[in-house]
């Protein structure tokens, strides 16, 4: 009996030691691999050259007290399942990089800033700020759920690789500019950021190699693989967010 108790503790400990270690693909690159950490929700890390990022640490969705350490966090908007004190703290070090909006500057009176259209190299990865904004869903008094100017979206440049973090926005027409995109990141989830349809049209103006929906809620991510399924240059991959 008492082995059996001792069995199903291990057990127990082991499924969830193993529930805090999120689901990552890796990508190989001309200085190395890059791993991408699919941790929840809208957030996620990278790891690449021992130098991690974290996107959206949120502390809602995991542990980040078990999660690796920061070299750098990036903060794509103030709302509170993306600029999360708690979660950011866990993994801060003493010399972590911030970078994040005007708005969040303002909250947390620390970071760089990076405005829409602006470029940056932090850890010798070049950064573009990308506008993330709503267009079509709006609150109850009319105003755009995430306004225009207010939130930037990352392209990130990992040696020949370039990573897009769409953040919270819809299928704006800046996306058309977006060039060489291999791997992206759209959300998909109502009423807040796009359905479907909206992220197929956005990979189909810019044709990310991959295209990872995530922050997707209950959307039924099927659907995309669907409307995507005339799209070959487009590779869709489903992960647990």
């Amino acid at each position: 009996m008492l082995k059996f108790f001792f069995l199903s503790v291990f057990i127990f400990s082991f499924i969830m030691l193993n529930a805090q270690i999120p689901e990552k693909d890796v990508f190989e690159t001309a200085e190395g691999p890059l791993e991408i950490h699919f941790v929840g929700h809208g957030s996620l890390y990278f790891s690449f050259q021992e130098k991690i990022i974290h996107v959206d640490p949120y502390s809602k969705v995991a542990d980040y007290a078990r999660l690796p350490k920061a070299d750098l966090i990036m903060i794509t908007h103030e709302h509170r399942d993306h600029l999360d004190t708690i979660a950011m703290n866990a993994v801060m070090k003493e010399n972590t990089e911030i970078l994040l909006t005007e708005i969040c500057f303002g909250i947390l009176q620390k970071g760089k800033v990076i405005r829409n259209g602006e470029k940056t190299e932090l850890l010798e990865l070049p950064i573009e700020a990308v506008p993330a904004y709503n267009i079509v869903h709006k609150r109850d008094n009319g105003q755009p759920f995430h306004p225009k100017g207010a939130g930037n979206g990352y392209v990130i440049r990992f040696a020949d690789l370039n990573v897009y973090v769409g953040a919270d926005t819809e299928n704006i027409p800046e996306m058309a500019e977006l060039q060489n995109i291999d791997v992206a990141f759209l959300p998909m989830n109502l009423p807040y950021t796009m359905t479907p349809e909206m992220v197929a049209l956005a990979a189909r103006s810019f044709k990310p190699g991959i295209l990872y929906p995530y922050h997707f809620g209950q959307t039924n991510t099927a659907e995309l693989v669907k409307l995507l399924a005339d799209t070959p240059e487009v590779e869709v991959r489903i992960r647990k967010f």
